[in-house]
């Protein structure tokens, strides 16, 4: 804690943590609801944390009247690169003739529209942890002062939220108006893979819900933009940009019931996919330009090309020695075909797959059909 006993967590890496918007929204309802029972403005409010220990936050702004108060929190993500950073988080309450506590979405957080999420469609976009946090620590509040008998509604509001949900995947996933109120321990760590590899996880699950049975997984944005001008019937929740997390996003889709997978991607994902390197991140594992010159060998390259790319620096350079001599669009075939292999057999063939292979101008390369799985074409 700093000197004035606010939380300033710092990870292994000397980098610090930050709070989930549902740890904001929990400390605003607080302490508005803490506001409301004294008839006075409050500056702070501590609530218990997920993770394991109490945190305190300052408020915003606080305004009292009688039959409701309002307050409000700035979101400070750390050191991590989150689009909320910086973002007001309000609750505004008052009371309610029914015991309880009462939530309910306001300007700036989203709509669900979809099912899929977890979420009753129709309802705010406050997921359960979230929403459990605030009714616990509005609850706290009430205890403290005598009176957890009486009821209060809690309406979570974001100004610039429905702005600064452009930013996110809510649109593609049907959540509209807003951005969702979000945190499973209420803590940011900062460049955390886990939210990374939920969100992909999360938009597989929308795309099941919702009747999709053939997703196409992308390695990034540039791959999922080729990908979506060869299939420009599919819809767009069918299109998950699925990142390094390939192995995770087939077993959820294996999980899910979606019959068929069509992997888009360029060669250097691809060159790791091949050996069934299925978490794909650079710092995990490098790409093996051994193991590439004796797959060019295979497709015919000449003997000067294969050693030149024993010393290539990039899956890049290894296309563009491979282009220079013809042998590329072999290559490229073989590389899908390999990866199209060690994704069947990471998933014991439970799900048709196909692999598109792009160049960096989105010239198709390589492509190994659909086989395998239970599903059809």
């Amino acid at each position: 804690m700093d000197e004035e006993g606010f939380v300033r967590r710092v990870n292994r890496r000397g980098m610090r943590t930050g709070f989930t918007t549902g740890a904001c929204a929990a400390a605003a309802a607080k302490a508005a609801t803490q506001a409301l029972l004294r008839q006075a403005p409050v500056d702070a409010a501590v609530i218990h944390l997920p993770a394991g220990f109490d945190a305190t936050f300052r408020l915003h702004r606080c305004q009292v009247g009688m039959q409701e108060a309002f307050c409000s929190v700035i979101k400070d993500a750390g050191d991590d690169p989150d689009v909320t950073h910086g973002a007001e988080i309000c609750a505004r309450v008052g009371w309610n003739a029914t015991p309880g506590v009462h939530l309910r979405g306001g300007p700036g957080v989203g709509v669900v529209t979809r099912p899929g999420l977890g979420l009753e469609v129709g309802g705010p976009a406050i997921n359960p942890v979230p929403r459990q946090m605030i009714v616990a620590s509005v609850q706290e509040a009430l205890a403290e002062a005598g009176v957890a008998e009486r009821g209060v509604w809690v309406e979570i509001s974001v100004p610039r939220g429905e702005e600064l949900a452009k930013k996110t995947l809510n649109p593609r996933l049907g959540i509209v108006g807003g951005i969702s109120i979000l945190g499973t321990t209420g803590i940011v760590y900062p460049y955390s893979t886990a939210s990374w590899r939920a969100s992909v996880e999360q938009a597989i699950d929308v795309a099941a819900a919702n009747g999709i049975r053939h997703v196409v997984l992308s390695t990034g944005g540039r791959s999922e933009q080729f990908a979506q001008r060869l299939f420009p019937n599919l819809p767009e929740l069918a299109f998950v940009e699925m990142g390094i997390f390939t192995g995770h996003a087939l077993r959820r889709c294996l999980r899910d019931g979606i019959r068929r997978a069509t992997l888009a991607g360029m060669v250097g994902k691809f060159s790791k996919l091949a050996q069934g390197h299925f978490q794909t991140h650079v710092a995990g594992n490098q790409v093996d330009t051994v193991f590439l010159s004796e797959l060019a060998r295979e497709c015919g390259a000449p003997p000067a090309t294969v050693e030149a790319i024993r010393g290539a620096n990039t899956a890049r350079h290894v296309q563009e020695l491979l282009a220079a001599t013809g042998t590329l669009r072999a290559f490229c075939q073989r590389l899908c075909a390999l990866v199209q292999e060690q994704s069947r057999a990471y998933i014991h063939g439970g799900l048709e797959i196909e692999t598109l292979l792009f160049d960096f101008d989105g010239t198709l390369l390589g492509r190994a059909l659909g086989t395998g799985g239970s599903g059809s074409a």
